[in-house]
């Protein structure tokens, strides 16, 4: 695996000397992807909840990064602001996110992939928009476009539309009825994403100074022995870290994401992956780094 040093992250000087004595999350969504709330609002909150460094990896997206750091500045925030984003990626039929943390966002290279992603992300959209007209929800499309607004049109958009119409009682039957993946009984408006590789996003994010992370490597529908492949998979790809701890990860699973660390010599990150307020997460919620794990901010000092 190809480490990164200090030289390569030329865009954002990241003090990490302390870290291990900070409340951190790097991995935060905004509405200008899926998450609930505006980029002010999630520095706010983050405030309110004494965190100190914060990553904002919307999908496919840095539109966010800008408008929050012009927040932080305004209002004098004591919060180091990680700039993020979480890239979706296909492999072997599964979609894997793949978040690049100290990023450079005006790098060519990502600028580039974001335009190829928001555009794959906009087909797929109208084609799933189609598909639900014909199940009889035939305003859907233009309702999600709308509830997006000028942020990124994601599936949950869709979701949140057929649950406030009543189509269905909650988000998740709006997955398990009509958008998730493709193969089960009923999910008749399922559009096959068309992402980049996950070789391509740890490749752009090098080339914009960042750190490639696996997203949440325990919520793949993945069995024991292929979430091994992913991982050797992404190692190979010179991915840089696992993120080993969510809110809702039990002791075993964070000593099993620990364990792949260890053994394929990657770095380990944590976060929330917070979209709005709810009881089962929030913001910086359990994320406590495990001792013997190497932390990815390492990589930025």
């Amino acid at each position: 695996m190809a480490l990164l040093s200090t030289t390569d992250f030329p865009h954002q000087i990241v003090e990490t000397e302390g870290f291990a004595h900070k409340r951190i999350d790097l991995h935060s969504h905004t509405n200008c992807s899926d998450g609930g709330l505006s980029p002010q609002a999630l520095i706010d909150r983050a405030a309110n909840y004494q965190i100190n460094v914060l990553a904002i990896t919307d999908h496919d997206t840095t539109a966010a990064l800008d408008i929050a750091q012009k927040h932080i500045e305004d209002k004098n925030i004591p919060l180091t602001l990680i700039d993020g984003i979480e890239i979706s990626t296909a492999w072997q039929g599964f979609e894997i996110h793949i978040v690049g943390l100290n990023i450079d966002k005006e790098n060519a290279q990502l600028k580039s992939l974001i335009a190829e992603q928001q555009s794959a992300r906009e087909q797929r959209a109208i084609t799933m928009g189609e598909k639900l007209a014909k199940c009889g929800f035939t305003t859907i499309y233009d309702d999600a476009k709308q509830l997006a607004g000028t942020g990124s049109i994601t599936r949950a958009h869709f979701a949140k539309i057929l649950h406030q119409q009543g189509h269905v009682s909650t988000m998740q039957q709006a997955f398990d009825k009509y958008i998730g993946k493709k193969g089960s009984k009923g999910q008749r408006a399922y559009v096959k994403p068309n992402w980049c590789s996950i070789e391509e996003a740890v490749e752009v994010i090098h080339q914009a100074g960042g750190s490639a992370v696996m997203a949440h490597p325990i919520r793949y529908d993945l069995s024991a022995k292929w979430l091994r492949r992913l991982i050797v998979n992404f190692s190979e790809a010179d991915g840089d870290a696992l993120e080993v701890v969510l809110p809702q990860m039990n002791n075993e699973q964070r000593a099993k994401m620990l364990g792949y660390c260890q053994e394929y010599n990657l770095f380990a990150s944590m976060g929330s992956d917070f979209h709005y307020p709810s009881r089962w997460s929030d913001l910086g919620r359990n994320l406590t780094m495990p001792v013997g794990a190497r932390p990815v901010w390492a990589q930025w000092q």
